[in-house]
């Protein structure tokens, strides 16, 4: 990795360190964004409960009531949709997302247009659950289309780091939000272990700073070995042997957690719906209910939660990998699984692995987003303080996916680089 950073600011790669600059400057642009409050709002000083996530992921904005309250969530559950609409559901949309790049540029239009219709009816909901039932209908819209246009903005500044900086640029914007509450967490855990009361007390809390520290590197380590983990299926083709690619193996990827951090987003976006109604309705016995049996800080809430992110890691995973598609590609192509008869056998045991390998990656995903509920309930601290969660998963796999990109970009710079020097030493 230093390595990396040390290749990033030598002279030869000036255009490479712009972008990297040029990064940096959007996300802090966002970070300022996240403190401007919608003119006439206040801070909202309940207690969010399900909609941290995307208080987390908007990096405060929305317990701020900022412009960018909603940050880019709304767009992250119309791609969700879109995506599941185009497996075969809607023939418009299964057709576009197999033209290749044009087809893929028409859906991301789609896709936008839908994450700001989104916006601007969350915002509404919103802006009448937070700022309550005394304000006009005008007042509402008003303070809908600020929080829609916060949203537009945003997807503008990730379409233009995704151009002119590196990375995914919505990806890095919701880690940026992440990123910033994680030294307020840890200057929080800080103040709450170590109380300056006596040498003994200073000594206890400062072993249990340390002990939280050290946890919450470790979860970080297992979060990197589970996202990176792959089972490698074995291939041969038809007329050619290993010899033929120099003696290496082909091999098909099957990634141990294939459908990364979705189902937890799934999970709680489905959970948010009916507190977020509650919010809007006000109604006594509806918000009992939901508080009492739709709230993760409760025992059947928690239950249900999990059995949601277990549920849906499935669906997803089943969704996005077609064990029929891929024996059917592999077959084409000539290739076979050895010791597996091509065709149905294929797809069988295709199915059967990703199956194995969904149990274990679908069980880390809930113990990961289950770990914070069940810190902050057990332990006394404020639940801004939290071990694990959805927020860790997305910093972790958006910073693993950003270094690949970056490193990539530099071993294709230093390839040309080596061969236009053999061309030209050739001639």
């Amino acid at each position: 990795m230093f390595a990396t950073l040390k290749q990033i600011f030598k002279p030869t790669n000036k255009d490479l360190r712009k972008r990297l600059l040029f990064t940096l400057g959007v996300l802090f642009i966002f970070k300022i964004g996240t403190v401007i409050r919608i003119p006439g709002t206040d801070n909202l000083t309940d207690n969010l409960g399900v909609l941290e996530l995307i208080n987390a992921m908007g990096g405060g904005a929305l317990k701020q009531f900022s412009v960018f309250a909603l940050g880019v969530m709304p767009y992250i559950t119309a791609s969700i949709i879109i995506q599941l609409l185009s497996m075969d559901i809607i023939p418009y949309l299964s057709e576009l997302n197999k033209q290749g790049y044009t087809g893929r540029q028409k859906m991301n239009q789609i896709t936008r247009y839908v994450g700001i219709a989104f916006a601007f009816i969350q915002g509404f909901a919103y802006s009448f659950a937070f700022l309550g039932s005394g304000n006009g209908t005008l007042e509402y819209l008003r303070v809908a289309l600020i929080m829609t246009a916060g949203t537009s903005f945003l997807l503008w500044l990730g379409d233009q780091i995704t151009q002119k900086g590196i990375g995914n640029g919505i990806s890095l914007i919701i880690m940026a939000g992440i990123l910033a509450s994680i030294p307020t967490m840890f200057i929080d855990a800080f103040r709450e272990l170590v109380k300056f009361d006596s040498t003994q007390t200073i000594f206890i809390g400062s072993i249990s700073y340390l002990v939280f520290i050290a946890i919450y590197l470790l979860i970080i380590v297992g979060v990197i070995f589970v996202q990176e983990a792959e089972r490698r299926l074995p291939m041969q083709y038809a007329n050619k042997t290993t010899s033929s690619y120099g003696g290496q193996q082909s091999y098909m990827p099957l990634r141990l957690n294939s459908g990364g951090v979705i189902p937890v987003i799934f999970a709680s976006s489905v959970i948010a719906i009916p507190a977020t109604i509650a919010q809007f309705v006000k109604n006594e016995g509806f918000s009992l209910f939901v508080n009492k049996y739709l709230n993760y800080n409760t025992p059947i809430g928690f239950i249900i939660y999990i059995l949601l992110i277990l549920f849906f890691a499935y669906f997803y995973v089943f969704l996005q990998l077609n064990p029929e598609q891929m024996a059917e590609d592999l077959q084409k192509q000539g290739g076979y699984i050895p010791g597996i008869k091509p065709g149905k056998d294929t797809c069988k045991y295709i199915k059967q692995v990703i199956s194995r390998l969904t149990i274990v990656g679908a069980v880390f995903l809930a113990v990961i987003a289950g770990l914070p509920i069940i810190f902050t309930n057990i332990s006394k601290l404020p639940s801004s303080i939290t071990i694990g969660g959805t927020g860790l998963l997305i910093v972790v796999g958006v910073a693993l996916e950003t270094y690949k990109q970056l490193e990539s970009s530099l071993v294709s710079r230093n390839y040309k680089k080596s061969r236009y020097s053999h061309k030209k030493v050739k001639a």
